[in-house]
């Protein structure tokens, strides 16, 4: 893609996301999800292939579909309340629908079928920007809108805990790993948003930190499959050695960074009187913990029977984001210390 296509069509998706954060009227926020989804829809076919052409298509009428059910119960609840306001969305009908609406953006379950194939057709720098970036417009207003039902978002929860877990179990494929890590991580911030939307949103973040950690890690490793793992150690071997770490660190393992919120949400779940919902969600944790295992063991103590014997590639200089890499792998394995500070920023 060309550089200007591409200082045409970056803006516009950060600017897409930033007009449905400023925005306070569902017509504006709709507005600024549209512009989202039509910023990215040029970058996830930069490479002409059929099946990036394909996710393209299928996000496309994902996208347009949960857009106008939005548009839709938006439009039912001014009628219903003569309120634009998206706090002042008061009706529980109109509520439930757009909290599904945004469900399917976002691709928690059970409207999560799109995300693992869509993920797939697609190369591992959009797939990046579709697994964190574009969930951060929906999620802001999944925030904002007041929850009048909690059974609808526990429901959501617990069956995206489930099915990100159970899904990931028999998969070769890295981004279709991923899309399920990325739908059980939304599991977790969709059960506890009626109680905490601030811990919510801590959730949000150190995921995005974890999953942009783990993306650019695969890239590095040019790895699309658990196979091509086995062969990682002869092109970076320093790198072979965290990775199993960041990965421990998504699955929640203490005392790595991912343990953080897990351990806030179920402590907050328990407060509230939901310890069989606390315990549902912990042992889902458990299904996904297994295929992280399944990488790591791939990446770290197997070696494939066809690796080159030419000169070791880590010896040849390459040109790498050393920086960002090693901010995010510090950040996804050393924030536990900082609970506390997080507890007090995020918990009013």
């Amino acid at each position: 893609m060309s550089p200007l296509m591409l200082a045409i069509l970056v803006p516009a998706l950060l600017l897409g996301t930033t007009i449905t954060l400023a925005s306070t009227h569902w017509l504006v926020a709709w507005i600024g999800l549209e512009l989202n989804t039509l910023a990215i829809l040029p970058l996830m076919t930069q490479h002409p292939h059929p099946r990036a052409v394909e996710a393209t298509i299928k996000y496309f009428l994902i996208q347009a579909a949960a857009a106008a059910t939005l548009l839709f119960a938006a439009t039912t609840n001014a009628w219903i309340m003569g309120q634009w306001e998206i706090q002042q969305m008061l009706h529980p009908v109109p509520t439930a629908i757009v909290t599904l609406a945004l469900a399917m953006k976002i691709g928690l379950a059970p409207t999560h079928f799109w995300l693992p194939e869509v993920l797939q057709g697609l190369d591992l720098t959009t797939g990046l920007i579709l697994s964190t970036w574009q969930k951060v417009a929906p999620f802001a207003l999944l925030l904002q809108i007041p929850q009048h039902n909690h059974t609808l978002l526990i429901i959501i929860g617990v069956l995206s805990t489930l099915v990100g877990g159970w899904g990931g179990l028999n998969q070769t494929q890295l981004r279709k790993i991923l899309a399920y890590s990325s739908i059980a991580h939304l599991g977790w911030m969709a059960l506890i948003l009626p109680f905490s939307p601030a811990l919510s949103f801590l959730t949000l973040i150190i995921y995005i930190t974890m999953s942009f950690s783990t993306f650019i890690v695969f890239k590095l490793n040019n790895a699309t499959t658990i196979n091509t793992l086995a062969i990682s150690w002869a092109k970076s071997p320093a790198l072979s050695a965290i990775t199993p770490l960041v990965l421990l660190s998504l699955a929640g393992l203490p005392p790595l960074s991912g343990f953080m919120p897990k351990w806030l949400i179920l402590t907050e779940l328990t407060k509230q009187g939901l310890a069989l919902i606390a315990t549902v969600a912990a042992l889902s944790a458990l299904l996904s913990l297994y295929f992280y295992l399944r990488l790591s063991y791939a990446m770290t103590l197997t070696m494939s029977s066809n690796t080159n014997t030419g000169p070791s590639p880590w010896r040849l200089p390459t040109a790498r984001m050393s920086l960002p890499v090693a901010m995010t792998i510090i950040a996804t394995l050393a924030l536990l210390p900082l609970t506390p500070l997080a507890l007090a920023l995020f918990t009013p």
